[in-house]
């Protein structure tokens, strides 16, 4: 343990010390990791608007039941444990905005289930959400009435 009362010289050595055993992240991998599966999560959003466009959907129409198919498809990987991995390989890239929030959403509920269905699952599905959800409706309702009184 680091003791406070240290000379400025052994807190100099400590630092130094500290710095070379530290693990260096692969910056430039982890970059490129999240740009490859946040990239790839957009295109596969983007491929299921053009698919709803292209069957009569108007782009305004396709974008609901592709926002559903996605948080249907994060949700469904968080379950089985594959957005986890997506998550360790592509970091900030797996958060892209609908199926981060998905995931986040899920992973509490997942990591309760043996509490059971009520209690476990249904009592922590929001542990983590649950704050994003009232500052994202309070924010909301206060833009709108913002917006309304510009009107």
């Amino acid at each position: 343990m680091f003791d406070s009362k240290a000379s400025p010289a052994e807190q100099q050595k400590f630092q130094e010390k500290f710095e070379q055993v530290k693990p260096k992240p692969p910056l430039m991998k982890n970059v490129i990791w999240a740009f490859v599966v946040g990239g790839l999560i957009c295109m596969l959003g983007q491929f299921f608007l053009n698919y709803f466009v292209s069957i009569g959907f108007s782009k305004k129409e396709a974008a609901g039941p592709t926002s559903i198919l996605l948080i249907f498809l994060s949700a469904l990987f968080t379950g089985l444990g594959i957005y986890d991995e997506l998550g360790r390989r592509g970091g900030a890239g797996s958060i892209v905005p609908i199926t981060g929030f998905a995931n986040s959403i899920v992973s509490p509920a997942m990591e309760f289930k043996r509490e059971g269905y009520v209690f476990g699952i249904g009592a922590k599905m929001f542990v983590i959400a649950g704050p994003v959800l009232v500052y994202g409706i309070s924010t909301a309702v206060l833009i709108g009435f913002i917006y309304w009184l510009k009107l």
